[in-house]
């Protein structure tokens, strides 16, 4: 059976990703990060999803992106914003997804697995830089020029399956493989019991996904968003 590393923050996105790669036939092994978010719901979530989904492995690894700063995501001191806005949000950490790329890749290669999987799609890649498709051909160019299995004649591959998909037909995709949707957390400040505050970029996108999709949405809710 082959393998697959596969991000999985505990959002609705990457539990997708993981599902279609099981779709695929690979064996899943799950890494999650807690990297000094203001919240733990999301790694929860992860841990939940993890069981549910049966991954042969699932690895939390600490970081301290946190200490980097510059998000609203990791530093209190940066209000997450309640209102849309323009070019890259505050809510995009510095370097993240290259960060749990290479992350993903080392246990990859420690596992012997060629195929990474990153839930990362077109509505997070207007406005964050590491969620472009050119950031991901970028990246898989890199794995196969910094590491062992690279250099002596394998391939990585990064898929990102979601890529080119809006948030309603990626929920769509979900409802097609049969995803318990109430298990995720997606919301920027969720509070202690997992609930989204409905203010958020992250629910107001979740939101009108569900709508769009014409689904009811499982997301419990502190203020549902308009």
């Amino acid at each position: 059976m082959k393998k697959a590393v596969v991000l999985l923050s505990g959002g609705l996105d990457s539990i997708t990703a993981l599902k279609l790669a099981q779709e695929q036939g690979f064996d899943c092994y799950a890494l999650s990060l807690d990297y000094g978010q203001r919240h733990n719901a999301e790694l929860k979530a992860a841990k939940r999803l993890a069981e549910y989904a049966g991954v042969i492995e699932h690895k939390v690894i600490s970081l301290g992106l946190g200490d980097v700063g510059g998000s609203a995501l990791t530093d209190e001191n940066i209000a997450v914003p309640h209102h849309e806005s323009e070019g890259i949000p505050v809510t995009y950490v510095p370097a993240r997804n290259t960060v749990f790329l290479s992350l993903a890749l080392g246990w990859a290669e420690v596992i012997c697995a060629w195929d990474l999987f990153i839930g990362v799609n077109a509505v997070d890649y207007s406005g964050y830089p590491d969620c472009r498709p050119a950031f991901i051909e970028a990246f898989e160019q890199l794995a196969n020029v910094a590491t062992r299995g690279g250099v002596e004649g394998g391939h990585y591959t990064i898929h990102a399956p979601l890529i080119e998909l809006s948030k309603s037909a990626i929920i769509r995709e979900g409802q097609r493989l049969g995803i318990d949707y109430a298990l995720t957390v997606s919301c920027y400040s969720a509070d202690p019991e997992g609930r989204a505050c409905g203010h958020c970029d992250a629910c107001r996108l979740r939101a009108a996904g569900f709508r769009e999709a014409g689904l009811p949405d499982p997301t419990r809710y502190v203020d549902t968003p308009g």
